[in-house]
């Protein structure tokens, strides 16, 4: 169950990530799961911020679960 959770948080991470460096540079157009979604189109900074601030929270939690 970690490692799942890890890895779920790592994958939200980097989408969250790539959601920023796509609407602040252009960049990486195409490359997100924000970009992608039409119903997000104008709140793509909130939702990229929204998925760190998920991973985040995931990361906490599997930190925690251990010294419990």
């Amino acid at each position: 169950m970690k490692q799942l959770l890890e890895f779920l948080g790592v994958i939200l991470l980097v989408q969250g990530v790539i959601g920023l460096v796509d609407r602040f540079s252009g960049e990486l157009r195409g490359w997100g799961l924000v970009q992608r979604l039409d119903v997000l189109d104008g709140y793509e900074i909130y939702a990229s911020v929204a998925l760190i601030v998920l991973a985040c929270a995931l990361f906490a939690a599997v930190r925690s679960e251990g010294t419990g």
